[in-house]
């Protein structure tokens, strides 16, 4: 709507709409709610509260406590926060107090933080439902925004409407494309028909029909574009210094005699343009529209401000443009994904000293004449205790449900004893983790360096550019394998990130430089897929590549056996079978695990017995809680894998009952695209009655079927036949939820999804849309009947979660929900479901300092006392759990400079602090320069300042601090003799005496 909004607005320069058949095969919103349906904003004007207030209400955007989401708002007195549907990036306005537009600034919306200033924000709504009036006329249907729209407007005129007479070009094979839409279009409606009682007349369609299409297009004149022209840019990953590929793509295409356009606006521009000047030499030219620029001669260096996102090579023009906007997502990620997420209202927590409880609410309370922050925790019986901002640092976050625990009771003995046990326990864990680290740091492993050039030539066998987290993923492990230690990593990437390419450069360092490899997998169609693939990556390599499982035949597995012990054989791929007491090895130097978290503990120490100084390498998309708290607290190395591969899209979940029209439609489609689907069921009993609903429904496709109780033959018969173009439907069980590479399938089904988990709920959902096509996931319930509240809670994390990369998110819920287990014990639910994530890794911690012969440091600032204390506001940071996490935040802070950012984002995010946030900021500062100092305790009265000393106190310090006048040294204190009349006095004289000032 927005880019139509635009459209019908006059212009005396020439217009582009770039759009898709689907879009314009939709019918749309009358073109008055559509010229109605912008909102300007602009730096240095004034903002009509009430007339932005009731266009977002009206235009469908979710007030928030935080935008980070398309569609959703947050407003606070001088700081509104919105996420333009139509926009990449979340926009923050800022407004003086009669509200004038002071800033305008997109930001991040996982951090928060500001990317980038505009000059001007024009946003659209985040629905195609708008009521004319602020009101819906009647109710609105709740099964689908189609009949919303259809209830909504009278009349919905088409995109044509819109356009009026212009000039319209189609990509290759468009009308193969829009015969295949109106076929589906059409079945839709027939399915609807038939499957669906309608009351009264057949409601009207939201999309034109075949005849209604032909019309439109016959009044419209064609023209041929040539998109074949132009190649990208090379990625950050493939550049040696990936900070500074954008000037190397400069230089290297100025020294070819091409033109290179360096194109943005603002500070990134300028600053770009400048490296490129100082490294190459040449000045900067000035075009100011496009023509200037293809008029320009050979070798020149061009400055255009553009909005331009992506760059490209024009081969036949020869010259280059390199946007001036760095491409965050072409760096290697950092690994901040397994940071444990921020605390909420409601969430279930637990207090160091009186345990497990509710956060329940952040209450203002009156101390000492100012308005100051607490929380409320909620106990067993009702009973509830108010903790004091001093003490937010024992509130740590449990994770789990409100229902699903059972809370501690107040002042009894429990917790304290049932702390001690932990405590003692996880000294012994401690001990267990410590002797695990001193083994492997002794233990020499073989080192394994690959020729150059045979493993080059392996290497460039991939057949896509690897992601800038695939090249980092592949450095660490190649200088794991080359370094003498024994190599223990887990790659964690998401359901076709690129996991299985790094396993083939791990195997090929190793089986070129003359070490055997084993990749192990859960199930036998994955083994066979493997196997498949790295005995073509490998052909001609001279390495050998051979399986064993249960499929393979007795004499087969018997000269696989004979060949792995005689060194024949390099490469092995298997399944649990390669566990056996009869495989032996002759030079074993690596362990790949894939789908890790499919094997238990026992299966896993058999496979680290498989040799001595095993170099293993994991690898994951979800991995089981006891892993990923492995990573988190640092005894495994991890490598994450966030950026999604080119062009590759995210898979649209949805969740909802049974729909035998809404099933026969999204199957059909997938059908007549070209596509295969997945119908997957919980129980091998439901196989039956689904196989006849699919009869029913969808006579015309071919069914496959696969579930446990075949035989392994004729298992893996039917899925790898099925991922080689036999079949149009493959119903199953979840036996195909591990690795499957189906290129073709893009839609699946999971029958009663409230019986699986979220972890097999996401594999299932990564079996689709692992090409380029749009995968579509449904999560079906039984029709007609209501799931639990937590169920509901549970599926919707796999909804919320549908973007690329998401599995890690859906382990750390998982780590939240099921616990993390003892990491050296068996049982998975272990300590963490006694006492949460976030404490057990500190109470770890302190284990592990201890044994280091290092003092835990409980509390890393010293304690203030000088009559003024500080808070946030309600009116400055209205959410309660957005000010709890930076109350934490600062009781957390290491370092004066962490202050700083805090609060640099204080005002980034809220507007210029008040007096009250600064006070606290700097009575944090002076908490931390005082601890540094070995200073227990500062505290001051009216007639007297004074400062506790420690044993550890520097004696230079001791000195510096009696060098002032009027100072005097008591035992472990030295009090300063000076009267003060406030806490704001006392506090700028401790400032002073740190040199904070």
């Amino acid at each position: 709507m927005d880019a139509l909004s635009v459209w019908s607005e006059p212009s005396r320069t020439p217009r582009l709409l770039i759009t898709s058949l689907n879009a314009v095969l939709q019918r749309i919103p009358p073109l008055e709610i559509i010229r109605n349906s912008r909102f300007s904003v602009r730096t240095g004007r004034h903002l009509e509260r009430q007339m932005f207030e009731a266009f977002v209400r009206s235009t469908g955007y979710a007030t928030e406590s935080v935008a980070d989401e398309p569609g959703e708002l947050a407003i606070r007195d001088e700081v509104i926060d919105i996420f333009p549907a139509g926009a990449t990036a979340p926009m923050r306005i800022v407004l003086s107090e009669d509200d004038e537009v002071v800033e305008l600034k997109s930001y991040d919306p996982a951090t928060q933080r500001t990317t980038e200033l505009q000059d001007e924000m024009v946003f659209g709504p985040a629905s195609e439902a708008i009521p004319a009036d602020d009101g819906i006329k009647g109710e609105r249907p709740s099964r689908s925004m189609e009949l919303a729209l259809l209830q909504l407007y009278d009349t919905m005129p088409t995109v044509f409407d819109v356009l009026g007479q212009c000039r319209v070009a189609f990509a290759p094979r468009a009308e193969a494309r829009i015969d295949e839409y109106l076929d589906i279009v059409d079945d839709a409606r027939q399915a609807d028909d038939r499957f669906r009682a309608h009351d009264g007349p057949h409601p009207r369609s939201l999309y034109l029909d075949r005849a209604e299409w032909d019309a439109k297009i016959a009044t419209l004149a064609t023209v041929q574009l040539d998109v074949t022209a132009g190649n990208a840019l090379p990625t950050a990953g493939e550049a040696g210094h990936p900070r500074r590929f954008r000037e190397d793509v400069a230089l290297a295409n100025l020294k070819k005699g091409r033109k290179v356009v360096i194109a943005g606006r603002g500070r990134s521009l300028d600053a770009l343009c400048q490296r490129v000047e100082k490294t190459s030499g040449r000045v900067c030219g000035e075009a100011t529209a496009w023509d200037a620029v293809l008029k320009a001669r050979a070798g020149s260096l061009i400055r255009l401000e553009s909005d331009v996102e992506e760059g490209f090579v024009d081969e036949d023009r020869d010259l280059v443009l390199i946007p001036a906007s760095e491409d965050l997502a072409s760096l290697p990620s950092t690994g901040s994904a397994l940071i444990e997420p921020e605390i909420e209202i409601g969430d279930v927590v637990v207090h160091e000293d009186h345990g497990i409880s509710i956060l329940s609410d952040l209450e203002r309370v009156a101390i000492e004449g100012s308005e100051r922050d607490a929380a409320r925790l909620q106990f067993r019986d009702d009973a509830s205790l108010l903790v004091p901002t001093e003490e937010f640092g024992k509130i740590w976050r449990y994770g789990s449900q409100a229902g699903s625990v059972t809370l501690e009771r107040l002042h009894t003995d429990a917790w304290r004893k049932t702390q001690a046990r932990i405590v003692k326990d996880i000294r012994s864990t401690a001990r267990h983790l410590m002797k695990l680290a001193r083994e492997r740091q002794a233990a020499k492993a073989k080192r394994f360096v690959a020729p150059r050039g045979e493993y080059s030539r392996f290497a460039r066998r991939f057949p896509y550019s690897e992601t800038p987290d695939q090249l980092a993923a592949i450095r660490a492990v190649l200088s794991d394998l080359s370094s003498g230690r024994v190599m223990n990593r887990l790659i964690c990437g998401d359901v076709g990130f690129g996991k299985t390419e790094i396993a083939l450069r791990a195997a090929a360092a190793v089986a070129l430089a003359g070490g055997q490899v084993v990749v192990i997998a859960p199930t036998t169609v994955l083994a066979r897929q493997h196997f498949s693939t790295f005995q073509r990556r490998f052909g001609d390599t001279g390495v050998s590549v051979a399986m064993l499982s249960r499929l393979v035949k007795p004499s087969g597995a018997k000269a696989v056996k004979a060949g792995l012990v005689s060194g024949e054989i390099s490469i092995v791929v298997a399944t649990q079978a390669i566990l056996a007491k009869d495989v032996a090895f002759s030079r074993l130097g690596l362990l790949i695990v894939d789908e890790e978290h499919r094997f238990g503990l026992k299966e896993k120490r058999a496979m680290s017995a498989l040799a001595p100084a095993l170099h293993t390498l994991a690898m994951s998309a979800t991995p089981i809680p006891r892993t990923l708290q492995s990573a988190m607290i640092g005894i495994q190395d991890v490598n994450l894998l966030v950026t999604p591969p080119s062009k590759r899209r995210p898979v649209r979940t949805s969740l909802g009952q049974f729909d035998k029209a809404s099933m026969r439609t999204a199957l059909m489609r997938e059908f007549r695209r070209g596509g295969q689907s997945f119908v997957v069921v919980p129980r091998i009993e439901d196989i039956g009655e689904v196989e006849a609903i699919l009869a029913t429904i969808v006579p015309e496709l071919a069914i496959r079927i696969a579930h446990g109780k075949m035989s392994a033959a004729d298992i893996d018969e039917a899925i790898v036949g099925f991922a080689s173009g036999d079949g149009d439907v493959l119903l199953a069980t979840n036996i195909i939820e591990n690795g499957l590479d189906v290129p073709l399938a893009n839609t699946v089904f999971i029958w009663r999804a409230d019986k699986f988990g979220l972890a097999q709920l996401h594999q299932l959902r990564g079996r689709v849309g692992r090409a380029r096509a749009q995968g579509f996931a449904y999560l079906v319930t039984e029709e007609g009947a209501d799931v639990s509240e937590e169920t509901r809670l549970r599926l919707s994390t796999l909804v919320e979660n549908d973007r690329l990369g998401s599995g890690l998110s859906i382990s750390m819920r998982d780590l939240d929900l099921r616990g993390g287990g003892d990491v050296a014990g068996e049982e998975q639910s272990g300590h963490i479901k006694a006492i949460g994530i976030g404490l057990y890794q500190r109470l770890l911690e302190q284990a592990l300092l201890g044994l280091h012969g290092q003092k835990a440091l409980d509390h890393r600032h010293s304690i203030v006392n000088l009559g003024v204390s500080g808070s946030i506001p309600r009116d400055y940071v209205s959410d309660p759990a957005v000010r709890f996490n930076f109350h934490v935040r600062l009781l957390q802070a290491a370092s004066i400079e962490q202050v700083d950012d805090l609060e640099e984002e204080f005002e980034d995010r809220f507007g210029d602090p008040p007096e009250d946030v600064l006070i606290l900021l700097r009575l944090t500062r002076l908490q931390i320069a005082a601890a540094r100092f070995g200073l227990a305790r500062l505290e001051a009265g009216p007639k007297a300042l004074a400062v506790t000393l420690t044993p550890k106190t520097p004696a230079k310090a001791v000195t510096t601090l009696l060098k002032n006048v009027g100072s005097t040294r008591h035992d472990d204190r030295v009090v300063f003799e000076r009267a003060t009349q406030t806490g704001a006095e006392r506090l700028s004289f401790f400032e002073k005496l740190l040199s904070l000032h």
